[in-house]
């Protein structure tokens, strides 16, 4: 998380990422989760920028 700069911002983007883990039926633990594979991973992020889109697409953002 880089480019987030205040705590707020980090913590919005950690429960955003929670809620697409457990969309896609990953268990995304707190802190530390290298034991996760590529697919797992992929999936994550896949979701969320899913969720993006359709916010865009709608008009709302999270």
């Amino acid at each position: 998380m880089k480019g987030i700069t205040t705590q707020q911002g980090r913590e919005t983007l950690n429960k955003f990422k929670m809620e697409a883990a457990n969309e896609v039926g990953v268990n995304l633990k707190q802190g530390y989760n290298g034991d996760l594979t590529s697919r797992e991973a992929g999936s994550v992020g896949g979701q969320m920028v899913k969720k993006m889109i359709d916010a865009y697409k709608s008009g709302s953002q999270h």
